[in-house]
């Protein structure tokens, strides 16, 4: 057994845990990486980055479609498996040379292998202990199913999709989450009929139910049928089919079942419980600070209760980094985080939901505004419906925006400086947003709040 000696080390490679590691040997730490797979994680090689280039794929091939509509002579001829998996593989492949390169020159220690969480704080890889003055754990998570639902032949979960080499003709999606409805808009634009199983009433119904809705008519428009508010009871496959049964005794036949029901904490059997760590259903209990039960052990990412998104990861690896070198960062709660459902319409929300913030203030302490993007310009270019919904206290700061249409996703950081600064209205109405933009909208609603509405009565 051979013992090495770090200033921090990092279990597990991706999104928390390579921030964790590039600021903390920016900031002169010796840092070892442990990664028993890619550096880089689920959201480069599995998640973010691989499903986004099938999104794109499919924007182009719903513009080839599409393309006479604006007096373009242009012919859809189908997808070619292939050609995508290639694309989406460069990207990724591309993306993770650059990430290789950028740890090589930080200095960092990379060791492949899977670690196991021992006391010290030290992180056992095969025969070798790597010691460190202070441990952050970045395990990740996995995709979930439900009890007695088995993945396997038809029935696949989101990694075993993007490894299809097939256009199927009929998928059904069971839950109708973040995962959920991106597929289904990936597998619409190739041409499959989709069918998406939600046991809540909503698709989204994490977000603002104005965002729910919208994104519900959105896809009924585009042909994606929904089932809503029954639970799913089981599953039936033969070597070329499933057959899905709601708990109503509602059935749909389909080429495969996507299971999208969620990601689970990727913690079991990494000594995490051995070595004192306290976990609450699969999660790393930590303080607002992430430091652990265990002095030196902290935890990021997936694995720490809250959303599962990966620049949270990147924010809370970063945070960390700085606090074990006693910079004292700025703590982020979750509602100032920005999250993005790149489905065709896009969603995008920060801060709370009209209802959370009627909770929070009461009814009467709160006042909504929704702007339709039928009144912006670049959105009737664009051939896109949706809304902007922005949310305030009355005579008080913005604490929430919501956005649906395509390419939304790209304003959300204005609606984050906007909640985060704890921004008012009428401060906002002033400053200009460049015509003609999709940013517009969002100035539309700040106005309307201000009380002097440009282009709305």
């Amino acid at each position: 057994m051979t013992d090495h000696t770090f200033d921090l080390v990092v279990l597990g490679g991706g999104s928390g845990g390579y921030a964790a590691a590039l600021r903390a040997a920016e900031l002169g730490k010796s840092v070892a990486l442990v990664e028993k797979d890619k550096v880089g994680g689920t959201c480069l090689h599995r998640g973010c980055i691989p499903t986004k280039a099938l999104l794109h794929a499919a924007e182009v091939a719903e513009t080839a479609r599409d393309a006479s509509a604006i007096g373009i002579r242009a012919t859809f001829d189908g997808i070619d498996p292939a050609g995508v998996r290639a694309y989406r593989e460069g990207i990724v492949a591309k993306k993770f040379k650059g990430l290789e390169g950028l740890v090589k020159a930080r200095g960092i220690t990379v060791v492949s292998g899977e670690g196991r969480l021992e006391a010290g704080p030290s992180v056992r890889v095969g025969d070798d202990l790597y010691r460190g003055t202070d441990v952050v754990l970045a395990t990740g998570s996995y995709s979930r199913s439900l009890p007695g639902l088995e993945i396997g032949g038809r029935v696949l979960t989101s990694e075993h999709a993007l490894e299809l080499d097939e256009v199927p003709s009929r998928v059904v999606i069971l839950g109708g989450g973040v995962i959920g409805v991106e597929f289904a808009s990936v597998w619409r634009s190739f041409g499959v009929e989709v069918t998406i199983v939600e046991a809540l009433d909503h698709l989204v119904p994490n977000e603002d139910i104005a965002l729910s809705k919208a994104l519900e008519r959105a896809f009924r428009r585009r042909g994606i049928a929904s089932s809503l508010g029954v639970r799913f009871q089981g599953v039936t496959q033969t070597s070329d089919s499933v057959t899905v049964t709601l708990e109503d005794g509602k059935t749909f036949e389909a080429d495969y079942l996507l299971v999208a029901v969620g990601r689970g904490p990727a913690t079991a059997g990494l000594g995490f419980e051995e070595a004192g760590l306290t976990i609450d259903r699969g999660f790393v209990v930590t303080d607002d600070r992430l430091r652990t039960g265990v002095e030196h052990v902290w935890a990021v990412g997936d694995i720490v209760p809250g959303l599962q998104l990966a620049h949270r990861g990147f924010q809370q690896g970063i945070f960390v980094a700085e606090e074990i070198a006693g910079l004292s960062p700025v703590v982020i709660p979750d509602s100032q985080i920005p999250k993005v459902t790149y489905s065709h319409p896009e969603v995008a929300s920060v801060g709370l939901t009209e209802a959370q913030a009627a909770d929070a203030h009461g009814a009467d302490g709160i006042v909504a505004y929704e702007y339709n993007l039928a009144g912006n310009g670049k959105s009737e270019i664009l051939g896109t419906a949706g809304i902007v919904k922005v949310v305030r206290v009355k005579d008080g700061p913005v604490i929430g925006v919501h956005l649906v249409g395509d390419r939304v996703g790209e304003l959300i950081t204005e609606g984050q400086l906007a909640v985060g600064w704890e921004a008012h209205p009428e401060d906002i109405a002033p400053f200009i947003h460049a015509h003609p933009t999709q940013s517009e909208a969002l100035g539309e609603a700040f106005l309307a709040l201000a009380g002097k509405p440009l282009h709305a009565l």
